[in-house]
């Protein structure tokens, strides 16, 4: 299997680097322009229009990175109208895209033993056909001229594809589908920064979020704002501390499915190709030799 790069890399260095600037006293609109020579997206956006622009730069990446993306815009949107400081939440966003990107590799090293079992596998029929031909017996004639060779051919190809089917399944099923998990406290933490009312606080996160098409948890954040309330702590802190909860769970939960996903997939390769090598490689051979023999009497 040729290696990928995982695609909430690019967001994750590109935001870590975004706080890094703006922790260091780098203007916004500098910010952008600086990072712009290393990253497509960067370089499209606009740095007096961020949020709208990063959005429309990323609607043709792929599913999950674009949610990685708006969850970057929602962030600057909501920092923009609370006048929050962003570079410490930039910072913890980019700390969770890169353990989901790190999720992802993990799920890559799962499934390249499989794929490359499955893949030797898949060229045993090939190599059964040579052998059968190299022993004296005609098995591609077997397997293309003859009513039980067409049976065979017929029978391993819906194999092969279901195993092929099968594999798509459950690696898709193991691939993470939130980008941006705790991504409704960590905008609540930066409204709430920016030292306005929690009204307006909520009244912007779920604007943005909406704005953003973000789909948030916004019960997550009611138990928080209630304990700050309680012990008299700044909610800013809680909210983050309940966010890189979140995250955590989230990356133990993909580091479970990659996991599982190496066992998994041993099901399409014994259930489906073993038995299409038998039906493609071996059965072939068996009539080649039965007709064989039969014809010398």
């Amino acid at each position: 299997m040729k290696p990928s790069r995982a695609p909430l890399a690019e967001v994750a260095r590109v935001t870590q680097r975004l706080a890094v600037l703006l922790a260091a006293g780098v203007a916004p609109t500098s910010a952008w322009e600086y990072l712009a020579p290393d990253s497509p997206i960067a370089a499209s956006v606009d740095p007096f229009d961020v949020a709208d622009s990063l959005v429309a730069a990323a609607a043709t990446v792929r599913p999950l990175e674009r949610g990685a993306w708006r969850g970057l815009a929602a962030a600057w949107s909501v920092a923009t109208d609370a006048g929050a400081p962003l570079a410490a939440s930039l910072r913890d966003y980019s700390a969770s895209l890169r353990s989901l990107a790190d999720a992802q590799r993990d799920i890559e090293v799962a499934l390249a033993a499989p794929v490359a079992t499955a893949r030797m596998v898949m060229a045993l029929p090939v190599v059964g056909v040579l052998f059968g031909m190299a022993l004296g017996f005609n098995t591609v004639a077997t397997l293309f001229t003859t009513a039980p060779g067409w049976v065979c051919l017929g029978i391993g190809a819906v194999l092969m594809f279901a195993a092929s089917r099968w594999n798509r399944r459950l690696v898709a099923a193991a691939q993470p589908t939130d980008a941006a998990p705790g991504i409704e406290c960590d905008l609540m933490a930066i409204a709430v920064s920016g030292g306005g009312s929690l009204a307006r606080a909520r009244k912007a996160v779920e604007t943005a979020t909406a704005r953003f098409g973000i789909t948030p948890r916004l019960d997550r954040i009611e138990p928080v704002i209630e304990l700050s309330r309680r012990a008299g702590v700044p909610a800013a802190d809680l909210l983050r501390a309940e966010a890189d909860e979140l995250r955590r769970a989230a990356r133990a939960n993909a580091q479970r499915q990659a996991a599982a996903l190496s066992v998994r997939l041993m099901l399409p390769l014994g259930l489906c190709v073993l038995p299409a090598f038998m039906v493609l490689g071996v059965f072939p051979l068996l009539l080649a030799v039965v007709s064989s023999t039969v014809g010398t009497f």
